[in-house]
């Protein structure tokens, strides 16, 4: 299944969601926020949200600093 991941073409499994992606992806799910489609997907839903072929997908990660 073909998606774009941060604005880059990327391939995926079919029938991953958001929590199965991250894990893919190494990123710990309470330390990154998910974009499908331009719309934030709330942390609680991850499980629960289907990525589609030809999905659009922002991952931003947070970054503690001072």
């Amino acid at each position: 299944m073909n998606i774009t991941l941060n604005g880059e073409a990327s391939e995926i499994a079919n029938q991953l969601n958001v929590t199965q992606l991250l894990n893919d992806l190494s990123l710990m799910p309470a330390k990154v926020a998910v974009e499908v489609n331009l719309q934030i997907v709330p942390r609680s839903v991850y499980s629960k949200t289907i990525i589609k072929d030809g999905d659009r997908i922002e991952i931003v990660r947070f970054i503690g600093g001072g």
